[in-house]
């Protein structure tokens, strides 16, 4: 398994952080973990589809990300002790990490200060992806925020081949996603729907003609 955040790392330090991972595997439904427990655990997904989900001050539950294989949550819980999660991450489907324990890790450092390029990269790799989501969110209309977050999930649920990508997702979902109402995300879908790009079902966004989207939402 290859997880993109590592690359440019000397493949000798990446080896030393997986050599002290536990493989963890979670069903459909079970959460991994709940916002405001104590983290200790940075999680590298190796199979299946995750969410992030938060409570908002209203009371409503939305997905913050959904992250699939190559890519990692928990991060926070490297930093040192005291560290509360941020969010509960819940597997969307049958599921694989490697578990990475903040105690294994500061072990391993102390070891090899070397390993320490892995963190850095790692919180390199999660400012970039905030700022980003930020400077969209302050930027960028809704309806262009929903095809990118779409195209997003393309990502995590397709494949380089795909000619049609089955999102599990409700439009609810998405919403949160976007930051933005069901009412836009409806009706956005709907036109991409009228022009042939996504086929919209219950439960279930699929994407039809991804290179459209790409040009509506870039």
């Amino acid at each position: 398994m290859r997880w993109p955040i590592f690359d440019g790392i000397p493949d000798a330090e990446v080896q030393r952080v997986l050599s002290i991972a536990r493989r963890r595997t979670f069903a459909r439904g079970e959460v991994v973990f709940h916002a405001d427990d104590p983290a200790d655990t940075l999680h590298l997904i190796e199979r299946g589809r995750f969410a992030a989900r938060v409570q908002t001050a209203v009371g409503d539950t939305v997905i913050l990300t959904v992250l699939g294989p190559g890519e990692l949550f928990g991060e926070v819980a490297l930093l040192g002790p005291e560290q509360r999660r941020s969010a509960t991450i819940e597997s969307l489907e049958a599921g694989e990490t490697r578990s990475i324990f903040r105690d294994d890790f500061e072990r391993l450092r102390r070891e090899h200060p070397g390993v320490s390029e892995v963190l850095i990269a790692i919180l390199i790799g999660e400012v970039k992806r905030l700022s980003r989501h930020l400077l969209e969110a302050l930027y960028v209309p809704s309806d262009k925020r929903v095809l990118r977050r779409l195209l997003e999930l393309a990502g995590v649920y397709g494949t380089a081949d795909s000619e049609s990508i089955a999102i599990p997702l409700r439009q609810e979902d998405l919403a949160g996603l976007a930051g933005t109402s069901r009412a836009t995300v409806n009706r956005v879908l709907r036109e991409e729907e009228a022009r042939g790009s996504v086929a919209l079902g219950r439960g279930r966004i699929t994407v039809l003609d991804i290179a459209t989207l790409e040009r509506r939402g870039g």
